[in-house]
């Protein structure tokens, strides 16, 4: 984890220096970009692509795909700036210090969100045109990519979600219909990203039908216990320790787990999601499937 979670950051690092563009927009996506984070989108992509592949391959292929990795990551800032807008959640903190339209302004945020979406598209296409890798694969994996992160997916949630905000205000614990509701929201808003990772990531990596399709099911079980945890965090944690507002969700009467059930619920639903997570894994070898496993473990422990 700590050496792909470094190259990642080497890459986003230098990886819009020489592109051209205005000055005030370089310097806000990188202001979002480079704020820290876990990069745990790419480095998802990463090993699963390396859980696929063979295994004399596994660490040119990894090089291989890393711009298509960063791109996920682009697509992610993108959400957060968007997200911490006024029209949206309208959060003034993210990772510890100001948030991207607090820093510049609302319209410099908008549109450093928009480039970082756009360009990354650009970068994982350079996967395929001079990254060596079969273009047909790149193709599919952008096709994926593409998908988790809009209409169908990681959008489609952030719509839910806003259409479901007030709803946690005052809920009845463990009704049925606002925990479906909150179980789509959460799969599309959160994890649709997670499962876009993993699946590129094996299909770059040339994995077999039935090997994707455990990598989607990974994923599926590891955003939802991420998700879970994160609604759990916001209660028991300051700001200081997440880099953002705590206690937002029950501020703005958001749907969460631990609204619609309880803290030890919520706890016991991310151990189990975590717990899926790692069985799709069972027919997988290997130092990548092990970090894998070991991860969907470790974010039950998170503290940020």
């Amino acid at each position: 984890m700590r050496e792909l979670t470094a190259r990642v950051e080497a890459f986003l690092q230098n990886c819009l220096h020489d592109l051209d563009m205005p000055e005030r927009l370089r310097e806000a996506m990188n202001y979002s970009l480079l704020a820290g984070g876990k990069r745990l989108r790419p480095v998802l992509c990463l090993l699963c692509a390396g859980a696929v592949a063979p295994e004399a391959e596994r660490d040119s292929l990894k090089e291989k795909i890393l711009p298509f990795a960063a791109g996920l990551e682009m697509i992610h800032t993108y959400s957060l700036i968007h997200d911490d807008l006024p029209a949206m959640d309208d959060d003034d903190l993210r990772r510890g210090r100001p948030s991207c339209h607090k820093a510049f302004d609302e319209a410099t945020a908008i549109l450093a969100g928009d480039a970082l979406l756009t360009d990354a598209f650009a970068f994982m296409c350079e996967t395929g045109v001079s990254g060596g890798l079969d273009a047909g694969r790149v193709l599919r994996a952008v096709a994926v990519v593409a998908a988790g992160a809009g209409a169908r997916g990681m959008v489609g949630g952030q719509v839910l979600d806003m259409a479901c905000t007030g709803l946690g205000a005052a809920p009845v614990r463990g009704d049925a219909t606002l925990l479906a509701r909150l179980e789509t929201m959460q799969s599309l808003k959160t994890g649709a990203l997670f499962r876009a990772a993993c699946v590129s990531g094996g299909i770059l990596g040339g994995g077999s039908t039935e090997q994707i399709a455990a990598l989607r099911t990974y994923a599926g079980g590891l955003g939802a216990a991420f998700q879970i945890v994160d609604d759990i965090l916001d209660v028991t944690q300051d700001s200081a320790t997440l880099g953002k507002p705590a206690g937002s969700d029950a501020e703005q009467g958001k749907l969460t787990w631990p609204a619609l059930t309880s803290l030890e619920s919520s706890r016991e639903r991310a151990a189990l999601e975590a717990g899926k997570a790692v069985e799709a894994l069972r027919g997988f070898s290997g130092q990548e499937a092990d970090t894998l496993r070991d991860l969907a473990m470790r974010l039950l422990h998170r503290v940020a």
